[in-house]
This record gives C-alpha cells, sequence and structure tokens, in this order.
C-alpha cells in the first residue's frame, strides 16, 4: 500500500492540544482517513498527484464528501472520485463494521443490566435512550452472519508457514465471570502474503482445545504447510504434531530468549540477551550451536537454570535455520501475532468484560477482518519464485527430518 502521510502544522497542532479532547480525537482520525483515501487512490492510480508516470491507470477528478459516524463523532471525509474508472476503498467497510461490532457488544451489556456507567454514557449518546433488545439483536445477526463466513471459509492454495497463538478475555457465563482463550491462527501463503486464517473461543489452551482448532483449519483446506511457528506451550506443540505430525515446529525466538533471560540474575540479563541475539542471528547452523556453547560455558556457573533452558530448548530454536537467509526473519518469531494480539485488546478496552462468547467472537472477529485487509494490503515478503525455489532444494526434506526428531523426542 502506498505510504500515508498525515500532515497537521504547528498551529493545528496547538489548537488540537488546547481544544476539547474529543474534538482532538476527531480531527486527528478524520485527517488519518483521509490520508488512508488519498493513499488508495494513488495505489489504483499507479502514480501520486501531478507525477507523471508510464504506469499511471487514469486521472483525478477532484473527490466527494461523505460523512462517517463514530464513537466519537461524526467526521466528514473527502473520497477522491477518478475520470474513468471508479474510486474503492475497505474505509467505510471496515471502520464501519468494527464500529458497528463495538457499540453492538456495549449495547449488549446495557440492555443485559451489565454495562459499566462509562459504557451507558457512550451507548446512550450514540444510540438514544430507547434502545431495546430486538433492535441489538438483529444487527448482532448482520454482523455474525458476516464473522462466520470470514472465520469458517474455505482456505484455498498453499500456507507453508503458519503461526498460532492465544490471548485472553473475560467473559460473563453462567452468572460468572471466565476467562476466554482466544485462538488465533496466522498464515503465509505461496505468493508470500499473510492471512488471519482463523479464530475459535475456548476455555483453556490444552491439547485438546489446540487440536480442535487446528483440525478444524485441516478440514477447511489448511495444506502445503512447512512450519509452525509459536511459543513453547505444550498444548501447541503436542496438538501440531498430532494434526500436522510432518511438519516441524519453530519455537519463537523472543519468547524463548526471555524464558532464558528470566532464569538468569538481573545483572546479567541484558549481557545475556544480546550473546543470544548474537546467536539466533549466525547465518551457519554450526556458528550458532558454537555461539550456545561458549555462552554455556560462560553462564554455567552463575545462571545453570537459564543454561539448562537454553541448552534443552535451543534445536527447536532453530528449525528456521533451514530457510534461505532471507526467509527466516519472518518465521523466527510469532511477534507479528503479537502484534496483533495487543491491537485487539486495544480495541476491546472499553468493553472491560463481555456478556457472552458471541460478543466476544463478534467484535473481535470484526477486528480481524479489518486486520485481515490491511495484512493482505500490504507487500508480500517473499516471491512466488522464492517459494518455488524450496520446493526444488532440499529444504523440505531437511525440514521433515526435523520434524521426526522433534517427534521422537517428544516421545520419549
Amino acid at each position: 500500500m502506498a505510504q500515508l502521510n498525515i500532515t497537521l502544522n504547528q498551529d493545528e497542532i496547538l489548537q488540537l492540544l488546547s481544544a476539547d479532547r474529543e474534538d482532538a480525537f476527531r480531527t486527528l482520525l478524520q485527517e488519518s482517513l483521509n490520508s488512508v483515501l488519498k493513499a488508495e487512490s494513488q495505489e489504483q492510480l499507479q502514480a501520486a498527484p501531478y507525477e507523471r508516470s508510464e504506469g499511471r491507470t487514469d486521472s483525478r477528478n477532484g473527490f466527494r464528501t461523505r460523512d462517517l459516524k463514530t464513537r466519537i463523532g461524526t467526521i466528514t471525509l473527502n473520497v477522491p472520485r477518478h475520470r474513468n474508472q471508479p474510486f474503492h476503498t475497505m474505509v467505510f467497510e471496515n471502520y464501519s463494521r468494527s464500529e458497528a461490532a463495538l457499540v453492538t457488544t456495549m449495547a449488549e451489556m446495557v440492555v443485559s443490566g451489565v454495562s459499566t456507567r462509562k459504557v451507558a454514557r457512550v451507548v446512550e449518546t450514540l444510540c438514544g435512550t430507547s434502545i431495546s433488545k430486538s433492535a441489538v439483536s438483529d444487527v448482532c445477526k448482520d454482523l455474525d452472519q458476516e464473522v462466520e463466513a470470514f472465520r469458517n471459509r474455505p482456505i484455498e492454495g498453499n500456507y507453508p508457514f503458519l503461526t498460532v497463538d492465544a490471548t485472553y478475555f473475560k467473559v460473563r457465563e453462567n452468572g460468572r465471570v471466565v476467562s476466554k482463550a482466544l485462538m488465533i491462527a496466522y498464515g503465509t501463503n505461496d505468493d508470500g502474503r499473510r492471512e488471519i486464517l482463523g479464530f475459535s473461543a475456548y476455555r483453556n489452551e490444552s491439547r485438546e482445545t489446540w487440536k480442535d482448532f487446528l483440525t478444524g483449519l485441516k478440514k477447511r483446506g489448511l495444506c502445503g504447510l512447512m512450519m509452525i511457528t509459536s511459543d513453547a506451550h505444550d498444548g501447541i506443540i503436542n496438538a501440531a504434531r498430532e494434526v500436522f505430525p510432518d511438519v516441524p515446529w519453530q519455537r519463537c525466538q523472543f519468547h524463548f530468549s526471555k524464558n532464558i533471560a528470566d532464569k538468569a540474575s538481573k545483572k546479567e540479563q541484558a549481557g545475556l540477551r544480546a550473546e543470544l541475539q548474537e546467536m539466533f542471528h549466525c547465518k551457519k547452523l554450526e556458528d550458532a550451536r558454537q555461539k550456545r556453547d561458549q555462552i554455556l560455558a560462560d553462564y554455567q556457573e552463575s545462571a545453570s537454570s537459564a543454561m539448562e533452558c537454553l541448552d534443552e530448548g535451543f534445536e527447536s530454536a532453530m528449525t528456521v535455520m533451514t530457510l534461505p537467509e532471507g526467509m527466516r526473519r519472518f518465521f523466527r518469531t510469532s511477534n507479528h501475532i503479537e502484534r496483533l494480539n495487543r491491537e485487539l485488546k486495544r480495541r476491546s478496552g472499553v468493553i472491560g468484560i463481555f456478556p457472552n462468547e458471541a460478543s466476544l467472537i463478534r467484535l473481535m472477529g470484526s477486528v480481524l477482518i479489518e486486520q485481515n485487509s490491511i495484512s493482505q494490503a500490504r507487500k508480500a515478503i517473499f516471491s512466488k519464485e522464492s517459494y518455488q525455489g524450496l520446493l526444488k532444494s532440499d529444504v523440505r526434506n531437511q525440514l521433515h527430518l526435523i520434524a521426526e526428531e522433534q517427534a521422537a523426542l517428544l516421545a520419549a
């Protein structure tokens, strides 16, 4: 996607800082979304304003204004117009869906009598005082159909790389507040594009629940897997081995480094982390093993528990070394799904406790649809040719051998 440029001059910034906070947020949101619209137009035209380009597909023809209602008020957007071809944007579809899901969740809390005063005030401002259960139900049905279609869609084509993780939310269930694990799968297809493949809520993270989640992905068509990246949760490891026995596991190096450093004294942690990063970024596996041995020798006496963790987990954290060097950085950690989890937490902040599991799926599903559209618009992280090169090389055989070794260790 084209780069976004959000421009505010010094006077505008000072005015925002001295104005009402809601007005400031509304102005920033308006500027941000207008920048998105300009970037989408530039990408579709293949040319910046006034740029002479052989790749230009059309020319600009001014803009039209459109109002968008948000939970911080109505904002006016400048929607570009093209001379010969229609302008397409995901702004209204994505923003309206996630906004509707959030407002509906808050409305559910109001009609069921479990809302906070803050939530009640927001709903009254947006929906008026006459909100009813039937009105909320009607909106829920439309959103639920869209979210269910997304989370149960067929998975087509090859997805050689999969990253999985879970994040927790508070949900009311049978008169009690419980924690629900929202499991998420992020796949990378053979064109090098990342896509959110699935998500589901469970009472916990166990071998059985992770098996159910991964089996669901497989039934929907997930195939061509070459590597699964995650943290070292036993439920994930055992379930992945059962559902995808020929696929090796890549232990997230970020979590692995943290696991090791946490077992060392505070004064040693910074130095140890730096040495671990040096180990992870070695170009050859043999060099990484030599670096590991050096770290083991240097810290064995002062941080024996940390060194035991390093020794036991090293090989599973180095599965990614089988890949070409240019691909490794994309699959050595689960950081991209961790960033997604933080966005889900941020977007659900006003809710606190979801009124039921359906509302959790509805709101988080709407946000995930939005985030998936953003992910799809990003540049591919590798080319189709790079993937074809993997298939022609010995990488698949090496990964299969690693999967067999990991299975043997797990069974021991």
